[in-house]
């Protein structure tokens, strides 16, 4: 379980996805736990105590607290879903197929924001759970965002389950600090597609608060107020999806943001939101999915390319997986905690002699450009394949190296002799293993394939 969220980069998310895929095996005639439906309107939201507009927690206790009160409501829910049933609410159960699943394709108007070659995954920032993060550390952080607008080369990926709001949070106190430089941030966060959240208006309103967080003192709407750059929904739901993209283009309407995408959306769901959002004159920005020399599914199941040809960018996330791709790790060195396992995969399994093969390929990369990090190695890897990274950085040599990328490219027969190293090397983790919902059980919309 631990596992298959670092794969996917949010555990609390896995742990609801996975009670998601329970309810569809368990009730396959789309019921729902019907004291979840009458307490809606009391709960409002999973996330209403803990990612609020306040800024969320700020303290290691209070971070401690917001998660074991988040992960006990989330358990709640799952258990909940094994007790009892109830039809799905009629805005979603009665969605109808949808019609964007046709070949043809509706343009979309070009984007209102412009992506940088690189940005900065801001996931560590306040995730006590899997990243460690400890308050004191705050500093370290403010360093590398000052660095990163130094370079103008400051745009962050973040979202309101990042530390419950406090990723979005610290963010948004930085660019305020920053005055005027803080003007060239660009900052893109997410919506949480968790079960009970099924409405429009309930984009909307995460949206509201995300807004708030990253805009500390400024109410959305009002004078000094920053829409947001990018605004993306985190990962599919097992339904309600269609509901999703109206609240997204309602965002997108209403100023709350310059653009919208989507993370984690497999290729028939992306033609289907692209779709959608063309017939309100409304451009899909991203797609934001996995992608690194040890990920390759979305090269090799059309997922990039369906990108490609609906000009919907990728921002490639883990593309230094977990770390394995730095040369920090081997089979006398290996990292401890969750990613224990996946190093045991890599080092003792049947990946071994070629996971080495690979590293040993791309410190060969490495010394045609003067020894560069094999983290710039693995970064440019996912460059060449017309991407956007977004690596994560706690202090500022990690910043710096990984800005470091962009000061040169690889070359043809590089590219080639890395993907061939990397063809052979099984992928670190499974894409059949992830938490997120593979189909709309209403819809029977493909959501997720890698």
């Amino acid at each position: 379980m631990i596992a298959s969220a670092a794969i996917t980069h949010l555990v609390v998310a896995c742990l609801v996805a996975k009670s998601m895929a329970f309810y569809t095996e368990t009730y396959p005639t789309h019921k729902f736990p019907s004291r979840l439906l009458k307490k809606r309107t009391r709960r409002a939201s999973l996330l209403s105590d803990t990612v609020d507009d306040s800024g969320g927690p700020s303290s290691p206790g209070d971070l401690a607290s917001a998660r074991r009160k988040f992960l006990a409501r989330a358990t709640a829910l799952a258990s909940g879903a094994a007790t009892s049933g109830a039809v799905i609410p009629s805005s979603v159960s009665g969605a109808a197929p949808p019609a964007s699943l046709s070949s043809s394709v509706i343009a979309a108007p070009s984007l209102a924001v412009e992506l940088l070659p690189m940005g900065i995954g801001a996931w560590a920032w306040g995730d006590s759970l899997f990243w460690g993060y400890n308050p004191k550390n705050d500093a370290d952080l403010k360093e590398v965002f000052d660095y990163a607008v130094s370079k103008d080369l400051a745009f962050f990926d973040t979202a309101e389950l990042y530390g419950l709001g406090r990723s979005e949070t610290l963010l948004g106190n930085f660019r305020r600090e920053g005055g005027a430089a803080g003007n060239r941030v660009r900052v893109a966060t997410k919506f949480a597609a968790l079960p009970f959240r099924t409405k429009p208006e309930d984009v909307v309103k995460a949206c509201r608060a995300s807004a708030n967080r990253l805009n500390p003192g400024v109410k959305a709407g009002g004078e000094g107020f920053r829409p947001i750059d990018l605004y993306q929904i985190h990962f599919p739901n097992a339904w309600a999806n269609e509901e999703y993209w109206d609240g997204l283009a309602q965002c997108y309407e209403l100023g709350l943001v310059k653009s919208v995408g989507v993370s984690n959306y497999g290729a028939d769901a992306l033609r289907a939101v692209h779709a959608k959002l063309a017939e309100r004159g409304i451009p899909l920005a991203t797609n934001q999915i996995q992608l690194s020399l040890l990920y390759r599914y979305p090269l090799e199941n059309g997922l990039l390319d369906a990108c490609k040809e609906l000009d919907v960018k990728v921002l490639s996330y883990s593309p230094l997986a977990l770390g394995f791709l730095t040369g920090k790790y081997d089979k006398d060195v290996r990292p401890s905690g969750p990613r224990a396992k996946i190093a045991k995969t890599l080092f003792d399994g049947d990946a071994g002699d070629s996971f080495t093969e690979l590293l040993d390929a791309m410190k060969t990369v490495s010394g045609n450009h003067g020894n560069a990090p094999l983290s710039q190695v693995a970064l440019n890897w996912t460059r060449s394949k017309g991407t956007v990274p977004i690596p994560g950085a706690r202090n500022i040599k990690q910043a710096k190296q990984n800005i470091g990328a962009l000061d040169w490219n690889l070359t043809k027969d590089e590219v080639r002799a890395l993907d061939v190293a990397s063809s052979k090397v099984p992928a670190y983790v499974s894409a059949d293993k992830s938490p997120f919902p593979k189909e709309d059980i209403n819809t029977k919309l493909k959501m997720f394939d890698s």
